[in-house]
């Protein structure tokens, strides 16, 4: 996927439909509530025992914001009082403790992030002691082989409190920025200043992260080319190694905060396309490659490098790199990945707090992949993150005869391939230029449980956003 893409709005245009993200495949409307705990703790009891067990990558849910934005579709917690966030940390501590214990010793913690809600509710000083508890539980790698991530509300942050958590431990921060218009940001209730924001991205800079990603959302209401331009040139401008353009889903009748958003002020399907158009072609004229599926980043960063040495992964934070490690997810609603489960603790607060007070892991939903899953869950992988598919090596690996397996899938890819989008050989399956910006459709092909492949009804498409 390295020669460079065009864009084609008539194309875009005609694939924009409603369908997974591949956070995961199977996606997480797969995941079955009252999911034992024992075959959790079976997985990774065979996960430690592996000749070469993985090295551990953990996401932390921290799900605290002072003010609500309208668009956010995160599970999230609004309030002020710190004491509340206090107590949200000291069940994260019990979770981490009960983790710990059942993972080998010589399984280094590669990886951390920090997600939300937004991480910098809490001080320096009380991220500094989360990170103090993870690593007094788990072996942290050495420190050039961490990749510790956080995600910043800029609105939360100055410029001491940045270099404090560059002191603590972290290398990669995010910033949300989603639009600098002063009308769009009073449509969304966030209000957020151009200069502090930029001032903080060269800060990070100069503090030495190792990567700086800024989020934009395009679709947002009274958002308009012009506008959204502006907010193009100072990003353009301050140069972050990576972008996250996201596509506004508007699901109103799921996020109760969207609610206060008037429909009428959304731009219309065409403008939207637009948007997206002036969006690939700015950050890909100055200098950007665009990785895939919203995510933008310099050739010399690690996403890029990573997509080039086939050490691109997608899980619940998107593109990522570290695809060796297995995920545990700590927090109310986060999600762990190891071996063939995934599993999803408590979405509500009380639930997950129970749990954890009765000293249990709130793990409440999950799924075991069976031959089926893993192997499509290789080919959409192999699909959305290499952008390439070597049949023989599927064929080779898991004992089957491609053309014959996926006799339903590769039909359902013909228009695709009549489109330009994908390319098939007796030997690989390739995504063209064209068919990057259009991965989910080119994944959906593959997806038995959306195409009632597995014996249930095929997933109805309102679950999902729309591709653009």
């Amino acid at each position: 996927m390295n020669a460079e893409a065009s864009f084609d709005l008539e194309l875009v245009r005609r694939y924009d439909q409603a369908g997974p993200r591949y956070t995961s495949y199977p996606t997480a409307p797969q995941f079955k509530a009252g999911f034992p705990l024992a075959r959790y703790l079976e997985e990774l009891e065979a996960s430690n025992g592996d000749p070469l067990p993985a090295p551990l990558s953990i996401y932390i849910h921290l799900p605290f914001c002072t003010n609500p934005c309208f668009y956010c579709g995160c599970t999230r917690i609004i309030t002020r009082d710190q004491r509340r966030g206090l107590e949200y940390l000291g069940l994260i501590e019990r979770e981490i403790a009960l983790q710990a214990e059942r993972f080998d010793a010589d399984r280094s913690i590669e990886q951390l992030h920090l997600g939300g809600g937004s991480p910098n509710f809490y001080s320096p000083e009380a991220l500094a002691q989360l990170v103090e508890t993870i690593g007094r539980h788990f072996r942290l790698a050495p420190p050039d082989q961490r990749e510790f991530g956080i995600e910043i509300d800029p609105r939360l942050v100055n410029v001491r409190q940045l270099a404090e958590l560059r002191a603590i431990g972290f290398n990669r921060v995010s910033f949300g920025v989603q639009d600098f218009d002063p009308a769009v940001q009073q449509a969304v209730n966030r209000r957020q200043g151009v200069e502090a924001t930029l001032e903080l991205i060269t800060a990070a800079r100069e503090l030495g992260f190792r990567s700086i990603n800024t989020d934009l959302i395009y679709g947002l209401p009274k958002q308009t080319t012009a506008g959204f331009d502006q907010t193009l040139d100072h990003i353009i401008g301050a140069r972050p190694d990576r972008i996250a353009a996201y596509s506004y889903a508007h699901l109103p009748d799921r996020f109760k905060a969207q609610r206060r958003i008037h429909a009428d002020d959304l731009p219309g399907p065409a403008a939207k396309l637009r948007l997206l158009a002036q969006t690939v072609e700015r950050l890909t004229g100055a200098g950007y490659r665009y990785i895939g599926m919203d995510h933008f980043a310099l050739p010399d960063d690690e996403l890029s490098r990573a997509l080039d040495n086939g050490g691109l992964q997608r899980n619940f934070q998107g593109y990522s790199t570290h695809a060796h490690c297995d995920l545990i997810g700590i927090g109310m609603s986060s999600i762990g990945e190891i071996g063939d489960v995934y599993v999803q603790n408590q979405r509500a607060l009380p639930l997950y707090q129970d749990a954890l007070k009765r000293g249990e892991l709130a793990i409440d939903r999950g799924l075991v992949m069976d031959s089926d899953d893993r192997l499509r869950r290789c080919v959409i992988s192999k699909l959305m993150c290499q952008g390439v598919l070597d049949i023989g090596a599927i064929e080779e690996r898991y004992q089957i005869r491609f053309g014959r397996y996926f006799a339903a899938s590769l039909a359902r890819l013909t228009p695709l391939v009549a489109d330009g989008l994908v390319q098939i050989s007796n030997r690989q399956i390739e995504v063209t230029p064209n068919g990057r910006y259009l991965l989910r459709s080119i994944a959906m092909c593959f997806d038995a449980y959306l195409h009632g492949e597995r014996g249930d009804k095929a997933l109805e498409a309102v679950r999902y956003s729309r591709v653009i």
